[in-house]
């Protein structure tokens, strides 16, 4: 799978969410997230555990005209604990990130605004590009979303959470 990704700092949660709902998003839902990250030889690796379930999640991020191009792939977890006791005997764990996410959408793209523990509040724009379609062709979409939230978001972010913490 594969998405176009825009990352940044949230000054305003609460003017955010008015205006990507003003522009038709749909709020479905918050999130409480824990994804914990392994060492591995290329791209990131983590395991995602919210309420409802577990998932571990291999991407890779492009940058690319300033905003990321990621490819992903999600598998379902059925032991969430099991698997991470396993990965961090065998990978070594190297972060692990909480955070409570406000999920929106619309069509094909997702809106997180996130609180992340020890790091703030920030958000993300993913447009999800469909089978055989380039995740660049959402680079307009993206910046007119981007334009719409104009000042309840701050500078854009070039790096994951995970990485943030570790300075």
């Amino acid at each position: 799978m594969r998405n176009l990704e825009a990352k940044f700092r949230l000054i305003d949660r609460a003017r955010a969410a008015a205006a990507a709902e003003a522009i038709g998003f749909e709020r479905r839902g918050e999130l409480v997230q824990c994804d914990t990250f392994f060492r591995v030889a290329s791209g990131k690796l983590k395991l995602r555990e919210e309420d409802g379930g577990a998932s571990l999640i291999h991407y890779a991020r492009a940058r690319r005209g300033g905003l990321d191009v990621s490819d992903y792939a999600i598998a379902p977890v059925a032991d969430p604990a099991a698997i991470r006791a396993m990965l961090t005997a065998a990978l070594g764990a190297i972060a692990t990130v909480s955070k409570v996410r406000t999920l929106l959408t619309r069509r094909n793209v997702r809106l997180h605004l996130d609180r992340v523990e020890g790091l703030g509040e920030f958000g993300e724009i993913e447009a999800v590009a469909g089978p055989g379609e380039n995740p660049g062709g959402y680079r307009e979409e993206v910046a007119a979303i981007l334009n719409a939230l104009d000042g309840a978001i701050g500078e854009m972010i070039a790096v994951s959470y995970f990485e943030m913490m570790r300075g």
